[in-house]
């Protein structure tokens, strides 16, 4: 039996012809700088040649469904086995889907219902709320309704010629307008209020009916139920900025009145366990519901339920044990942040009766507090020590430690980096001299002289989520750090409660734009750089733009071709004409000191800066090398960008603005031991231009060169929400208290 997984001469990105071996049913930990080429080896490489040879095995009927895999640019890939991937992506925008749901642990909790509950229903489905058997039919399922402002949507004093549909996507001229103001149902020149009572009622509250229009039949349906179904029932919390705002200002969201947000009908709602609904125990904090299912009498439901008990708290347990006790079942699973979906898929894992698998994790320890990386790591070994191979790319220290096998990239990030720089165990590391090695020893030293604040930002009786009414002062001009384990209300406290004028909120979500979005163009400094090709070869900026005159016309300036394929997912290959590089044979011609715009989106962001000195161009590619952005390509498209490099892209903008509050949650997401010193060193001079910067983080070198402090706790979700301490880090770690982060603080200070 191979023991080991065998890469030969990989090089997906920057992998520099890579040669390794890792062996098998271990505990491997891929580490080093931001942009070094982890991901590259263990995501690019040996998890997708893993996943496509999987792929190969169905039939070519099945394969025809499935969107095609590219096989890594490796010579050769030996050894390799199943692998299961346990990302942070979240865990999407579908209503339906909670926590309970996502993990089958509501499965088994409707199975113990209909056996062992009163009065008596037969089967599991009439408790679920995806079933008509079993869903409230006043919200269909969902445990919320909202009421619409009609004015709000609809500008009575137009036509619909005229836009009178005041919504995104409705606009005139647009897919949606067409369907009710080329109907034949309606007038499109007559004011809406001008419309009689019945065309009022066909124009907002139609049912469904066939429809012929100039170009197509269509399903022609009121604007209401129209937009209650398609925008209105999803969760606000899963949508773009833009439409939910829109939303949130058009519609009043609450609670079923009807089942009163349990989802279920009356009868499954009446059947009771022990005197508690299934509704009640999917509200539970889950810390609440072990104990009680393990409370259950053993001869409930008759002794074939016995098993099913035992393994529902076993699952229970494990989102405790992981850092997640704080959630219930009944929590929408798209309002879970990237780490606790993460961690909320590997729960779905630890039960598996699968062996002899490679599960590769990405940054397991994100969004987690110190107290809580140790248990994290006594799972990442559970699923070792059942024969699996564990793969695990992580920045911290203390995985690091527990790792059977350690591979360091670098020397650096993307052309300074995609080699192997240290391979073998923990110890060796420390002894290694590469910057991981160098710095597992290094911690950045308690601030022992603070800064004086200039003012205070006021939170008074706040109570979002698991807040307890708290009242706290945010201190201005310094560098505050809001702190707790997770699910202790930080972000509840500072998204849901400061005050937001003058505040910047620069957070890890998804950054609008299309396929052809890229960091030039994200930071405004495309424009320029088109101008001074333009002005250096005497011709129009246009030429030198992938959207207008300059584009390749086979890919229309995308660089690669999409095929869109309706029944399956799309197929993207790289355009033949232009070889990817986007534009016409003849712009790529024209030079600037020697290079072509092509060249330039093609430069990493610290090649840029050592190239332009252009005044509108330089100062915004030295903000990106100060964030740590050093490594990404002027033309990278934004969406191929992790949560972490999406905020720094956000800070570096943010930067060059007057904003004089800005927050930053958990800004140390992706960071090398050595980027985070740089992170701390470009805070502290924002914070030494006047600013204030507030950091929701567990990093306990940022912790501990913060001015102040703002900890909660003592514990998650009900033990939570409250402020614990509030100080200078040095005060915290003299006397802990109640405070876990107190205790790590003190704990680092005494070496």
């Amino acid at each position: 039996m191979t023991e080991h997984i065998s890469v030969r001469g990989a090089r997906e990105n920057n992998l520099q012809a890579v040669d390794v071996d890792i062996p098998k049913r271990r505990l491997s930990v891929f580490t080093g700088v931001s942009g070094s080429g982890k991901s590259s080896l263990v995501f690019g490489t040996i998890a997708a040649e893993s996943r496509r040879l999987i792929d190969e095995t169905y039939d070519a009927f099945v394969q025809g469904f499935m969107p095609p895999a590219p096989q890594p640019e490796a010579d050769q890939i030996e050894g390799l086995t199943a692998a299961i991937l346990v990302g942070q992506e979240q865990m999407g925008a579908n209503s339906r889907s909670t926590v309970g749901t996502a993990t089958d642990a509501y499965t088994m909790l409707r199975i113990l219902w209909s056996r062992a509950g009163t009065p008596h229903l037969d089967s599991s489905v009439m408790f679920s709320f995806n079933d008509p058997r079993g869903m409230c039919m006043a919200c269909e399922g969902l445990g919320r309704v909202s009421a619409i402002d009609i004015d709000a949507i609809v500008d009575r004093s137009k036509s619909l010629n005229e836009g009178a549909i005041d919504f995104p996507n409705y606009q005139v001229g647009g897919w949606y307008w067409k369907l009710y103001a080329q109907s034949g149902l309606l007038d499109p020149d007559k004011r809406i209020a001008d419309y009689s009572e019945d065309e009022l009622q066909l124009f907002l509250h139609a049912e469904e009916r066939k429809v012929s229009m100039a170009e197509f039949n269509m399903t022609y349906e009121g604007l209401i139920p129209k937009l209650r179904k398609s925008v209105f029932q999803k969760d606000p919390e899963s949508m773009k900025p833009t439409l939910r705002a829109r939303v949130e200002a058009a519609a009043t969201f609450g609670d079923c009145r009807e089942c009163g947000g349990s989802r279920l009908n009356a009868a499954a709602r009446e059947v009771t366990v022990q005197g508690v609904t299934i509704a009640e125990a999917t509200a539970m904090q889950l810390t609440d519901l072990a104990p009680f299912i393990a409370s259950i009498p053993a001869d409930a439901g008759g002794a074939a339920t016995a098993p099913l008990r035992a393994k529902l708290v076993d699952l229970l347990d494990t989102f405790d044990a992981i850092g997640l006790g704080y959630l219930s079942l009944d929590r929408p699973a798209g309002s879970l942040s990237g780490g606790e979906a993460q961690r909320t898929k590997m729960v779905r894992h630890m039960g598996s009766a699968l062996t002899d698998v490679t599960y590769v994790f990405d940054e397991p320890t994100a969004g987690l507090h110190a107290h809580d990386v140790e248990r994290m790591n006594g799972l990442l070994q559970r699923l070792r020590d059942k024969g699996n191979t564990v793969l695990v790319v992580e920045h911290k220290p203390e995985v690091m430690a527990i790792a059977d096998h350690v591979v360091d990239m670098g020397p650096g990030a993307g052309t300074h980096g995609g080699t192997i720089v240290f391979q073998g165990t923990f110890d060796a590391l420390r002894a290694s001299g590469t910057r991981t090695g160098d710095h597992l020893e290094h911690r950045q030293q308690l601030k022992d002289s603070v800064r004086e604040p200039s003012g205070r930002l006021e939170i008074r009786d706040a109570r979002s989520h698991n807040l307890t009414g708290v009242d706290v002062d945010v201190p201005t001009g310094v560098l505050v750090a809001v702190t707790g384990v997770a699910g202790s209300g930080k972000s509840s406290l500072i998204h849901g409660s400061l005050p937001r004028d003058g505040v910047t909120f620069v957070d890890q979500s998804a950054i609008k734009g299309s396929r052809r979005s890229n960091p030039a163009t994200y930071t405004g400094i495309l424009e320029p750089i088109r101008k001074a090709f333009a002005s250096a070869n005497g011709v129009k900026p246009a030429l030198f733009s992938a959207n207008s005159e300059g584009a390749c016309p086979e890919c229309k300036g995308l660089g690669v071709i999409y095929s869109d394929l309706a029944f399956m997912a799309g197929v993207t290959t790289p355009c033949e004409l232009c070889g990817g590089r986007r534009f016409t044979a003849e712009v790529l011609e024209y030079e600037l000191r020697g290079a072509s715009i092509g060249d330039v989106l093609d430069m990493s962001v610290e090649q840029a800066a050592a190239f332009f000195t252009e005044k509108q161009v330089a100062p915004m590619l030295g903000r990106l090398v100060d964030v740590g952005l050093g490594y990404i390509t002027l033309g990278q498209t934004l969406t191929t960008l992790s949560g972490g490099e999406r905020q720094r892209l956000k800070l570096a903008i943010e930067m060059g603005t007057s904003a004089s509050v800005i927050v930053l949650d958990e800004p140390t997401t992706g960071l090398h031991m050595a980027d985070v010193d740089n992170l701390i060193g470009l805070l502290e001079s924002l914070v030494d231009t006047g600013r204030t910067v507030i950091v929701i983080e567990h990093n306990l070198d940022v912790v501990s060169r913060a001015d102040w402090l703002i900890d909660l706790g003592p514990g998650a979700g009900a033990q939570g929400g409250r402020v614990v301490f509030e100080g200078t880090p040095a005060a915290l770690a003299a006397d802990p208290g109640d405070s876990l982060t107190g205790r790590h603080l003190a704990k680092r200070a005494a070496g």
